[in-house]
């Protein structure tokens, strides 16, 4: 039987949540961040291509980065990265993939994962994933994969599995969409019991998913025919000249909230976004007092729930500090209060600091 399963690995984003280790010339998928002697783009293809074919794999970034994807994954052929001359959203990424899968592969199912996310179970990641693929090869849907919530976490997004309908397995219908919710909800939520966070990572047939974009995105009715005729050249870096005027569209916003044939598959691997330095100091491994130190030297005394990122040769010496983020990274330190994400944002949107390179 034919393989017909493929991966697009999402390498677009700048990061700016993460500033100012994440920067617009360098953007955290293009970081180690823990200190494993691999980026966190080099760790998501190391652990799909564990079980999706290397000549399957595809990496959809920014013109910017090609340099970065190039050294950090020569063993991407070129022919297997897909340029993105603008930033238009996950859903421009994921249509121009579809279409040249597809022209590759009529039969072809898709696997799309973002390229900064902590997992901690890779087997049973690899489980769940073929499992999905499987769903969607003999189903007529689009499917997302969801994890138990652990916590009543504002920064995620939920989905609301209607489990009285069980499909196959951990399959389910999906009920609704609710991005990052307030407290009060995502406590809701967390008794409910039939909500699971949003992974971002997706399931489908390429035909289903052409069809659905069709069929409710506007602006790719005409546009997903000029892609398949774009797409019969053969060469993904030859991008679509309408890709520039596609709107920057949301793939949750647009398909997912939207299609009829939407379902959620629960899954059982730990699961981690690497999107903020709230997150990070949730998620990521931390010491006695949770503190999490980013590949970091670092004396502690007292402190407790801090996030620490220092270059490599610097070392932390702190006293009496709670739930802050330290983080220096070329000309800039860091230091603010773990939680308050707007002051973080007020710093990188700052016309002196956001966009400094390294």
């Amino acid at each position: 039987m034919a393989d017909n399963k493929y991966c697009l690995i999402l390498a677009g984003g700048n990061g700016s949540r993460l500033w100012p280790i994440s920067r617009t010339v360098k953007p955290k998928q293009f970081l180690d961040l823990f200190g494993t002697g691999r980026t966190l783009l080099q760790q998501t293809y190391d652990r799909v291509a564990q079980f999706i074919d290397p000549s399957h794999i595809y990496v959809s970034t920014s013109v910017d980065y090609l340099p970065l994807v190039y050294e950090q994954l020569p063993e991407v052929d070129d022919m297997h990265i897909l340029e993105e001359p603008l930033r238009r959203g996950t859903l421009a990424a994921v249509a121009w993939a579809s279409v040249f899968i597809a022209k590759q592969d009529s039969e072809s199912t898709l696997f799309v994962t973002p390229s900064d996310q902590i997992i901690l179970q890779e087997e049973q990641y690899r489980q769940d994933v073929l499992a999905g693929l499987d769903f969607v090869d003999s189903n007529e849907g689009l499917l997302v994969l969801g994890i138990t919530p652990s916590r009543p976490e504002t920064g995620y997004g939920y989905i609301q599995m209607d489990d009285e309908k069980p499909l196959s397995g951990d399959i389910f219908p999906v009920k609704s969409f609710t991005e990052k919710p307030d407290m009060e909800f995502a406590n809701i939520f967390m008794q409910e019991g039939n909500f699971l966070w949003n992974t971002g990572l997706l399931c489908f047939s390429t035909r289903v998913m052409l069809e659905n974009l069709i069929m409710l995105v506007p602006e790719y009715r005409m546009e997903i025919p000029r892609m398949k005729v774009e797409a019969e050249s053969n060469d993904p870096k030859f991008v679509p000249e309408s890709f520039n005027a596609l709107p920057n569209y949301n793939m949750d916003v647009s398909i997912l909230e939207r299609s009829s044939q939407v379902f959620v598959q629960c899954g059982h691997f730990g699961w981690a976004d690497i999107g903020t330095w709230a997150s990070i100091g949730k998620d990521a491994p931390a010491d006695a007092e949770g503190n999490v130190l980013l590949d970091t030297n670092a004396f502690l005394y007292e402190c407790s729930g801090n996030v620490i990122r220092l270059p490599n040769g610097h070392t932390a010496v702190v006293k009496g500090l709670k739930d802050y983020v330290i983080a220096e990274e070329g000309e800039f330190l860091m230091i603010c209060p773990r939680h308050d994400i707007a002051a973080m944002r007020r710093m990188h949107t700052d016309t002196k600091f956001g966009d400094q390179k390294s």
